[in-house]
């Protein structure tokens, strides 16, 4: 698909919260057109038409999108070339599974499956046909942490010494299959993988769980990346508050990202090195929408033949940390993670 100019047709299978967004998004890329979505509720169709192309019943009149209430039966019918799969954790294997049968690329939720073992035999199958199979971890796309990014690979903080992210709010009613250790703690993971470029030593993780689920509600986390830097884990479904923040703790001061706001601060270390009160400089930061950001560089790398931004590799990263802070928190110890090898 090396510089492909035509249109490229696009799918969304899950019409929840975050696979409606898919859908209005793939609707305002140019150069993509949505031509049908899959979910099993006739009222998520209703939904998508409010802001999308979709009909609001399966395969209507006039809609220029098909809906399906079979993924496999789209999958069978339509032409696609990419695929967005925005189901429940424990069925991302299924369902990336039959879309890489298909020959169709695809990106898959964060986290990218629920189990390491799931999430290998998922990248092993896109290797053996050839299908690109990115991982949806769209908080590398919020314009915040691409500054920090390029500030860190400048040097402008010297050594990291410490990340610290608080990723706090209230219960989102969509969750019922997972804890927040594998819905929200990813988010955080992988942001530190691609900020640091280091991998992860080993985890100790304090949780709670039993009061919005009979899964972890809330998450102390302790990461040791190899380059010596340590990464905080401060992660609930319980506050009130919604809170995306992440703190970069270096020799030359401190850098603050908020998701939600988009902005970054620095505060430097005073002029003979010490470590004390300083004002902050404000630095300027071009919004945008990271999930449109994250499709756009998805699409962008279909048409140019290269691997897509967040790989199957990453995504196992991610995963295998999150299920390792869980069996910390279960026994009460550090554990160790193995040197990446392929999946």
């Amino acid at each position: 698909m090396t510089g492909d100019k035509r249109t490229l047709r696009a799918g969304v299978i899950g019409l929840g919260s975050m696979g409606l967004n898919h859908a209005r998004v793939y609707g305002e890329i140019e150069g993509v057109e949505l031509v049908a979505v899959a979910d099993v509720s006739r009222e998520r169709f209703a939904l998508a038409s409010a802001s999308t192309n979709v009909g609001e019943d399966f395969s209507p009149p006039g809609a220029t999108a098909n809906t399906y209430p079979d993924y496999h039966r789209m999958l069978a019918e339509e032409r696609l070339d990419l695929v967005s799969v925005c189901v429940p954790t424990l069925l991302h294997r299924e369902v990336a599974l039959a879309a890489i049968e298909k020959s169709v690329a695809v990106l898959v939720e964060k986290p990218i499956a629920a189990t390491t073992d799931e999430g290998r035999a998922m990248a092993k199958a896109s290797r053996a046909a050839g299908v690109p199979l990115m991982v949806g971890h769209v908080e590398r796309f919020n314009p915040a942490v691409l500054e920090v990014k390029r500030r860190l690979a400048a040097g402008e903080l010297g050594r990291v010494y410490q990340l610290y992210a608080r990723r706090t709010g209230p219960f989102p009613e969509r969750v019922r299959d997972v804890g927040v250790v594998h819905d929200l703690a990813p988010h955080d993971i992988d942001v530190m993988f691609f900020l640091l470029e280091s991998e992860v030593e080993h985890v100790y993780a304090e949780t709670l769980q039993g009061v919005a689920t009979e899964h972890e509600d809330m998450l102390w986390g302790v990461l040791r990346f190899r380059c010596g830097a340590v990464g905080v884990l401060d992660v609930n479904w319980l506050t009130p508050t919604k809170v995306r923040q992440l703190s970069i703790l270096g020799e030359k001061g401190l850098l603050q990202a908020d998701y939600l706001s988009q902005q970054v601060s620095f505060y430097p270390k005073s002029g003979d090195g010490q470590s004390r009160d300083t004002a902050p400089q404000a630095i300027r930061v071009e919004s945008a929408e990271p999930l449109r950001l994250e499709l756009e560089a998805f699409v962008e790398a279909l048409r140019h033949g290269v691997a897509p931004p967040v790989t199957a590799e990453d995504g196992l990263a991610a995963l295998e940390t999150a299920s390792l802070l869980v069996e910390s928190a279960r026994t009460g110890r550090a554990m160790p993670l193995p040197a990446r090898r392929p999946a």
